[in-house]
């Protein structure tokens, strides 16, 4: 069985913010990633997707965003291309369509086991995988029985396949707004929410959002663990999804009642038939390699404080949102934690 330090788990901005922390303290990391390449989910993110971030607060430690205006907001593919690139001037050894089975304890450190077979002697472990993984489909009325199609966000691509289709898209966040925006340009698109859908302007005052956040430190800010459920945040907008809601298209309702077949019923009783639902209804942490190790809750979250695991001094967790901050699950704020991860795990294995 091979033996290293540390191994983290997933290799996109989360786990690549990781090795650069344990290197600089002295440890040698091995990142496996799922995947074909070192870039997360970003890869598979939908095709008009853009960073809400301007470039200039879009950088992982040691490597600025470099490729043009840095008041830009960089599309998904540069994004993904900025990850490759970060982890090839990594020291670090990067394994890609590498998929982790299963963690278990084995005295003071893990066995990491392989899908495929092998393993990995490790003294701590970093959880980085991110919640891509992990779509979370509500329990919505008959939706397990509508017979039209139903997909999450997850699996959008584009609108071209969707023109002149009757759509509901669910949710009120940035992804469903977005979506919904896009679609309702080649289809008749309602966006169902539980609640109103709340906005916050990209620039105030000649600035980007961000530079506000930054500024007063509300970005950074340790109040994650004071959330027991991260709130809900408004949709970053620079104008054009609030004027195309305004427009009505998409129109916004209230959650539907029920679905029976490919007919839909709103509160007030009407009914409709629909050819799609888009689930736009956000992630959860995709940990099932760690389900044995009673590192979970019953609800598949982890037990932990500021990323630092509370049933495991090894096991540390990057990347979750609201992890201790706002910005915690973001390439302008996941180094701060993965910072705070690698100087714990260096102290808990110097102390060992």
């Amino acid at each position: 069985m091979e033996h290293v330090d540390v191994v983290v788990i997933g290799g996109g901005q989360s786990g690549l913010a990781t090795a650069h922390a344990l290197n600089r303290h002295g440890l040698t990391p091995v990142v496996l990633e799922a995947s074909d390449q070192a870039a997360g989910s970003w890869p598979r993110y939908y095709d008009s997707l853009t960073l809400f971030s301007p470039a200039r607060y879009s950088s992982l430690p040691g490597m600025p965003f470099d490729g043009g205006d840095p008041d830009r907001y960089p599309h998904r593919d540069e994004v993904a291309f900025y990850l490759t690139s970060y982890a090839a001037r990594l020291d670090a050894d990067i394994r890609t369509g590498t998929r982790v089975a299963d963690v278990t304890a084995a005295g003071s450190g893990f066995v990491v086991a392989l899908d495929g077979g092998g393993k990995l002697a490790a003294r701590a472990v970093v959880a980085a995988s991110g919640t891509f993984g992990r779509p979370y489909r509500p329990a919505l009325p008959g939706l397990d029985f509508f017979t039209g199609t139903v997909l999450h966000a997850a699996d959008y691509r584009s609108p071209a396949e969707f023109a002149r289709q009757r759509i509901v898209v669910v949710g009120a966040g940035n992804t469903a707004v977005q979506i919904a925006a896009e679609l309702g340009a080649v289809a008749n698109v309602t966006l169902a929410t539980r609640h109103p859908v709340k906005f916050a302007r990209q620039r105030l005052l000649g600035r980007d959002l961000h530079f506000w956040l930054k500024r007063t430190g509300m970005d950074s800010a340790p109040l994650g663990r004071l959330l027991r459920t991260p709130p809900t945040q408004p949709v970053i907008d620079d104008g054009r999804c609030r004027s195309a809601l305004t427009a009505g298209r998409p129109d916004r309702r209230a959650m539907f009642t029920d679905l029976d077949g490919s007919e839909v019923t709103w509160p007030d009783g009407g009914r409709e038939l629909v050819d799609t639902i888009v689930l736009a209804t956000g992630y959860r942490p995709d940990l099932p390699y760690l389900d044995g190790l009673g590192a979970l809750d019953g609800a598949g979250r982890p037990r932990h404080r500021d990323g630092a695991s509370l049933t495991h001094p090894g096991l540390a967790f990057v990347g979750l949102e609201w992890q201790r901050a706002l910005s915690s699950n973001s390439l302008r704020g996941v180094g701060r934690d993965a910072t705070r991860a690698a100087r714990r795990l260096a102290a808990e294995l110097h102390r060992r």
